[in-house]
């Protein structure tokens, strides 16, 4: 594994709330997005056709993009949803919503229309709106399910309020900040995100109870228990960032989009979780430990 050097911050020039203001605005902006998300569309974070249903169709076209897409949308009766390219296979992604976006059209009909108009079908899929509002349900339960059980094993470990909540915050945080960024990215939640989000809490709570525990279960100085602890959670998580980075660029070079859209996420979530873990969290705790020292 690649080791990084954390260099020592000195902590005692910055009071808790300075410390705490850049993640607290960070997450009030993330919030603010999600609400005007929901206002203007109805849902807070665009959802793909796992959950909404719909269906889509791969094809694969030669020649410039714009022509493609244009060739694409005339060789259907209903308006697609989205066309997404695949570069390395000169593949067309073409989405159409069940709801509004289909216009009633059956998968059947879509693929007949698309070899009609010449197009080379890859493949086609499809998801009934009813099957895709069962997943969402089960997914986003899922995920409510994880938190809320995070949040009681945080608590039964610490049994301490100050720091617990410090986790459950941070943790908190590191889930809004990257669905409020794939409102501004264009990602749409899908299964694949989900399980991305969720990979976030672990991520969060490891790096939280790390910092937790050494400072308040380990001997030395506060300071001295913050740097230990941070030598091994930052390099941790450059480590994973790293990695998704890697994986996100590969991804998107080879048109995987699933893979590109979790790496992504992943990527935004994780470098919320160092400023939250070592800010956010370190504040709270400096507060619990000298009852507001330099506030």
């Amino acid at each position: 594994m690649v080791e990084f050097t954390v260099p020592e911050v000195d902590y005692t020039r910055y009071t808790n709330r300075q410390l705490a203001a850049i993640p607290l605005a960070v997450l009030v902006v993330a919030l603010l997005v999600i609400a005007g998300w929901y206002v203007m569309t109805g849902s807070p974070v665009n959802q793909g056709i796992a959950f909404t249903g719909g269906t889509e169709v791969q094809v694969a076209i030669d020649g410039p993009q714009s022509a493609a897409e244009q060739q694409i949308r005339d060789a259907f009766s209903a308006e697609p949803e989205s066309i997404r390219s695949v570069p390395a296979q000169s593949v067309y992604v073409v989405t159409f919503q069940s709801e509004a976006g289909s216009g009633g059209v059956s998968a059947s009909d879509l693929e007949q229309q698309a070899e009609a108009a010449g197009l080379d079908v890859r493949s086609i899929s499809s998801v009934s709106a009813s099957f895709g509002a069962n997943t969402q349900v089960l997914a986003l339960g899922g995920l409510a399910v994880a938190f809320l059980g995070m949040s009681v094993l945080v608590f039964a470990m610490f049994r301490v309020f100050v720091p617990s909540v410090a986790v459950v915050l941070s943790a908190f945080s590191d889930i809004v900040i990257p669905v409020a960024l794939m409102n501004v990215l264009g990602i749409e939640l899908s299964l694949g995100t989900v399980a991305a989000l969720l990979m976030l809490i672990g991520y969060s709570v490891d790096s939280d109870i790390l910092l937790n525990n050494h400072i308040l279960r380990r001997s030395g100085d506060f300071y001295e228990s913050t740097y230990r602890a941070m030598r091994t959670g930052v390099t941790m998580t450059l480590t994973s960032i790293a990695a998704m980075i890697v994986m996100t660029i590969t991804a998107t070079l080879f048109g995987i989009q699933l893979l590109a859209a979790i790496g992504t996420v992943l990527v935004f979530g994780l470098a919320a979780d160092l400023m939250n873990t070592y800010l956010l969290n370190l504040s709270l705790l400096r507060w619990y430990k000298f009852k507001g020292v330099s506030r």
